[in-house]
């Protein structure tokens, strides 16, 4: 069900919430959190559904939030539950003039009482998360520098910026490549690493952030470079370990597949695809504690890097 509510109040928003709930049955029990969606592109249908499929794994309350600062003082506001809304309930508000000033008073009435608030950024996050309006009140902050306005020091502003509780789905998406990596290493020879390869397209930070955990974790300076964008250009491309016995190469070769070649043993091919915006976001709210790996490493892992060769 979808209620539209044009040029409204937070206030009416709070008590049409409560009114639909008691009409329809639906309630706000077993609610764990409040997801903030901070967007400046319209919607974000594409943000909307990934949450409602995450919902059924964290039910929760997502509000999302359009400011648009130009234009006569204006609230609109929708409200969606039941099939529209997953296992949550989805509040759009669309602010517009001087009613999009404060995000925390829009924000304050519609939150659920006692329970954990995330802020996401899908597009255009703050320059430092953690000390804007939203990321104030909230105890985790999710960004997504692979969707954000390209810039070459994309990363060292998260890192320049970090808060605990700040993290990046460009982080989130390399969750497979490191359970896989580290799966490897755990097997015999054990012998030390001694050089790290790391190739990827130019578009994906995820590229540069492997790159910095490799060389956090295993103390080496690592090798990394943009692929040609006629050879490659999305994603991760490859990972090569070098030991005394041999290279140790991951390498996706598709976007669903990946070979691993390891010394003395036949290849394998693995199931290595892209992970959904729905699969990062369920990770990120599994855990709302700081990710102390992740400030580890777009801070002193990202400053043990140097420039890439062919960065663009």
């Amino acid at each position: 069900m979808i209620i539209d509510l044009p040029d409204t109040t937070v206030s009416k928003v709070a008590r049409q919430l409560v009114s639909t709930r008691e009409e329809g049955g639906a309630v706000a029990l077993g609610r764990v959190l409040t997801l903030v969606i901070k967007s400046h592109r319209g919607f974000g249908e594409e943000a909307i559904e990934a949450a409602n499929d995450a919902s059924r794994e964290h039910p929760m309350r997502v509000i999302v939030l359009v400011t648009d600062p130009e234009g006569e003082a204006r609230l609109d506001a929708q409200i969606r539950v039941g099939g529209d809304a997953g296992a949550s309930e989805v509040i759009v508000l669309q602010a517009y003039g001087d009613a999009a000033s404060n995000e925390q008073t829009l924000l304050t009435g519609l939150l659920l009482p006692d329970a954990p608030v995330v802020a996401w950024w899908p597009d255009e996050p703050p320059a430092s998360p953690g000390t804007s309006a939203l990321g104030r009140i909230a105890q985790r902050r999710i960004t997504d520098t692979s969707t954000a306005p390209y810039s070459s020091d994309r990363l060292s502003r998260l890192g320049s910026s970090y808060t605990p509780g700040d993290t990046d789905l460009a982080w989130t998406r390399l969750t497979r490549w490191r359970e896989q990596l580290a799966a490897v290493l755990d097997q015999p020879p054990y012998e030390p690493v001694t050089a790290v390869s790391v190739r990827g397209a130019s578009t994906s930070p995820s590229t540069a952030l492997l790159a910095a955990w490799l060389g956090l974790a295993l103390d080496l300076p690592v090798d990394w470079q943009y692929e040609d964008p006629d050879v490659w250009d999305h994603g991760i491309h490859s990972v090569r370990l070098s030991r005394p016995s041999g290279d140790i190469v991951l390498e996706r070769q598709t976007e669903s597949t990946a070979m691993l070649t390891q010394p003395g043993q036949p290849d394998h091919e693995l199931h290595l695809p892209r992970r959904s915006l729905r699969e990062c976001i369920a990770e990120e709210l599994r855990r709302l504690d700081p990710d102390e790996l992740y400030g580890r490493v777009i801070s002193e892992g990202w400053a043990r890097l140097a420039e890439p060769r062919g960065s663009a």
